[in-house]
């Protein structure tokens, strides 16, 4: 078991979390069964009005876990400096058998939540609150979603044995060892770099044409591209050393925590991105989401293009 601070601070927001959260599940199921939008009775009313409050709930949850995913991050990064063998958060994810599973949850939970809370900002902007029922059911979804994620996370730091020495990243991230993680990083930089740079052309293409479906589909796909490319290729550049692939060393100090920067802009520009294709926006906010997506998309292009271009013109020669 492993009891610091931060994680203190984790589990007892994760109570409450499972406390409110099992309180707007409860309503949510209510409000989808009973509810009539063309009915005007007092029960419709009331129903309306607990609308209303399981909103407000969910969206401080929601809220607060897409801000509080930076302080689980600092949190395992944190930590790792009392486990053996960690030098940085990938240590920690890697000590038991839950941490990556949890990782990769709580990224998609991340998109999951935000897509809610844009649902919800557009259906409290229509006096029918055309998209309330859908966006019940996306709560109902989520809510198993959260539950497992704050299961997991429990488990996690409850299987952590701090006398245990541990894999470090270097280990973990290997491209001689034989596995599907070494393969991956493995990747020929031609392909990957070619996959990386023609989704994003894709990407300029469709907002252009204002396709918001491919534009959309471009930014779900730049997502995965970009971040394999960022562990084989682009973080190498980032060290300087063309043995590290960690994409958890990106947040430490030594590298000036570029890697908040690079993974906030690339969450913001393909989030929007995507959500474009599954939400019916007004025209001008349509056009708004569009900028603001394809801004920080570039924003993340560009700055993890400069390091290798940066390695080249100083030293003359490609990693």
């Amino acid at each position: 078991m492993l009891l610091t601070p931060e994680v203190i601070t984790i589990d007892i927001l994760n109570l409450l979390f499972a406390f409110f959260a099992t309180f707007a599940f409860y309503y949510s199921v209510k409000i989808l069964y009973r509810y009539d939008r063309n009915a005007t009775t007092p029960l419709q009313y009331n129903l309306e009005k607990q609308s209303y409050l399981v909103s407000v709930v969910i969206k401080f949850i929601f809220y607060t876990k897409v801000l509080l995913f930076i302080f689980f991050i600092f949190t395992l990064d944190d930590i790792s400096n009392i486990l053996p063998g960690a030098m940085c958060g990938a240590g920690v994810v890697n000590a038991t058998q839950y941490g990556t599973y949890l990782l990769i949850l709580k990224v998609i939970n991340l998109y999951i939540f935000a897509y809610w809370l844009a649902l919800n900002s557009e259906d409290m902007k229509s006096e029918q609150q055309i998209y309330l029922q859908l966006k019940l059911k996306v709560y109902l979804f989520a809510y198993f979603l959260l539950m497992l994620e704050i299961g997991l996370e429990s488990l996690m730091f409850l299987s952590i044995d701090t006398k245990s020495v541990v894999d470090c990243c270097g280990s973990i991230f290997s491209t001689t060892d034989g596995t599907y993680m070494a393969r991956l990083l493995g990747m020929n930089p031609i392909i990957l770099l070619g996959s990386f740079y023609a989704l994003f052309t894709c990407i300029v293409v469709a907002y252009r044409v204002r396709n918001r479906y491919l534009f959309s589909l471009m930014n779900l796909l730049f997502v995965i591209v970009a971040l394999v490319s960022l562990i084989s290729f682009f973080g190498t550049y980032i060290y300087e050393l063309p043995t590290h692939h960690c994409p958890f060393c990106l947040l430490q100090k030594d590298y000036n925590y570029i890697g908040y920067l690079l993974y906030i802009f690339l969450f913001v520009g393909t989030f929007f991105g995507i959500v474009i294709g599954v939400i019916s926006f007004k025209k001008e906010e349509e056009k708004s989401k569009y900028k603001v997506s394809l801004f920080f998309t570039t924003l993340y292009v560009l700055l993890v293009s400069y390091y290798p271009l940066a390695y080249f013109l100083k030293n003359g020669v490609w990693l």
